[in-house]
Formats: C-alpha cells, structure tokens, sequence
C-alpha cells in the first residue's frame, strides 16, 4: 500500500462541536456525560487532550491523548435519518466534534496522519459506544444499532497543536505503509472466528504505533492463534 496521499482521502471539516458535561436522570439515576455537543463559532484551539471549548465528564472511558478527537462523517447522517425520522440531527448529534465530509471507515486508516487548519491530527481508533449513546437518543437499543451500522466514525490524537474551524480542509499527509482500515479494527473486535487472513491483519495491526496500548493488548493474544 502507497504511503502518499490521494486526492480521494481528504476532507472537509463541516462543523466543530463542543459541550460541557451536564447531569442528566437516565433509568432512575442522575448520570454526568459530555456527550451533548453543539456547532461553535469562529475558530478553536486544539490541544493535545481536546477542543479548549470542550470536556469528556469519565476520563477513566473518555477522552485522552489518544481520544482527544472524535470525528464523524455527515453521510453517515443521511444513513440515520431514513431509520430515525423522529430525531432532530442537526451537526454534534453523535457527540462528536468534528462533522466531516470525507470517505467511509474503509477508506480511513489508522496511523493516517491530517493537518487542519494549523494543527495536525493522527487516526488512532474507531470508536466503541457506550451506554451514554443511549442516553443521547433515549434508547438503550441506539447502542447496538450504532455498532452493528460499521458507522463507527474514529477518534484522533493531536500531533500538532493549533487552531480549527468549519470548513477547514482536512489533508492526508502520511500513511504507514502497512496500515489496516477503521472499519476492519471494528470488524475484527466483533468477530467470532478469524481466517488465516484475519490473522494477517491482526499482525499488521498490533504493529501499528497509533494504535492505543489497550486495542493492542485486546488483539495481540488473538493475533497468535490458529485460523478457526
């Protein structure tokens, strides 16, 4: 696989979004989320951890160097609207901070290196729901219907600190030559079996540096078994 970037893989950033955590009551009990996220204005400071108008409310599952961004594509809004007509989607809907127009989790990599703006951002992991999901959509159904679309949107680390806005270009700046797709690290975290080229895959991808030490540790033991 080429390295170089392609005018296929770029971007554009749509909307930046923020919020604060708020307590909400969810199933009897008061829970704290950050998930509720608007489109802000102007442009923002990307920090290593985050948006400087941003903040994750559990830091034990949220955010971190190697979340401090999480990205999702507007198609996929088109995807969520035919099977959820009732729900007012605007931009932030999903909890993430950057809306993006830009190709499905097939065609993004992880390691994929981007700037924005003045900044620069490294694809690290798609993303696995939680229960506050549910609480975002009031279904506690809205968590497995979100894993099993393969609409995972990712998450990234800050590489270089700097400045963003709508409609900033997202450009790919470098591909590890032996990098593995978003959505095949979602695939494989579901699957049940593994060919002998699931396995090959598992290899690559515990090599790769962008990906976090916890996936590593998940898929190594896997990536040592006999196809099944």
């Amino acid at each position: 696989m080429s390295n170089e970037p392609t005018a296929a893989e770029s971007m554009k950033l749509l909307s930046v979004n923020c919020g604060l955590p708020r307590e909400v009551e969810w199933h009897g009990q008061k829970v704290s989320t950050g998930i509720f996220k608007s489109p802000v204005k102007g442009r923002v400071l990307l920090r290593r951890l985050n948006l400087e108008c941003d903040r994750q409310a559990d830091l034990t599952v949220h955010g971190g160097a190697d979340k401090a961004v999480y990205c999702y594509q507007i198609s996929h809004y088109e995807f969520w609207k035919k099977r959820l007509p009732e729900v007012e989607l605007p931009m932030g809907a999903f909890g993430e901070n950057f809306t993006i127009d830009g190709p499905a989790e097939d065609f993004i990599f992880v390691g994929d290196r981007f700037s924005v703006g003045s900044a620069e951002i490294v694809v690290t992991q798609p993303r696995q729901p939680c229960y506050k999901l549910g609480i975002r959509f009031g279904s506690d159904l809205m968590v497995r219907r979100f894993l099993a679309s393969g609409r995972t949107g990712f998450y990234v680390k800050v590489s270089r600190e700097g400045e963003v806005g709508a409609g900033d270009d997202l450009r790919l700046v470098s591909r590890e030559a032996d990098a593995v797709a978003v959505s095949e690290v979602t695939r494989l975290y579901l699957a049940e079996s593994f060919t002998e080229h699931d396995l090959g895959v598992l290899r690559r991808l515990v090599k790769l540096e962008a990906l976090p030490e916890g996936w590593k540790e998940y898929f190594q033991p896997l990536a040592e078994e006999r196809p099944r």
